[in-house]
């Protein structure tokens, strides 16, 4: 029963601080970009784990976006 109780314990503690992490984004987008429209802003990671961000970019050069699901 100790053990049942120490599991039960430490997927509450787990659980709670997984949602603690979570970060909603504070400008949630509840329509998809219009054609036309500026993208916007975000950052994302390379290859090599350098942080990118749109706006760096803007201006700057050629920006294209490649959007692929990993599976056909």
């Amino acid at each position: 029963m100790k053990v049942l109780t120490a599991l039960i314990q430490t997927i509450v503690l787990l659980s709670v601080s997984m949602a603690a992490n979570l970060k909603l984004p504070s400008d949630e987008r509840s329509s998809p970009v219009a054609v036309g429209e500026a993208a916007p802003n975000f950052t994302l990671e390379d290859q090599n784990n350098n942080k990118v961000t749109l706006s760096d970019a803007r201006g700057k050069s050629p920006v294209v976006l490649v959007f692929y699901r990993g599976y056909w």
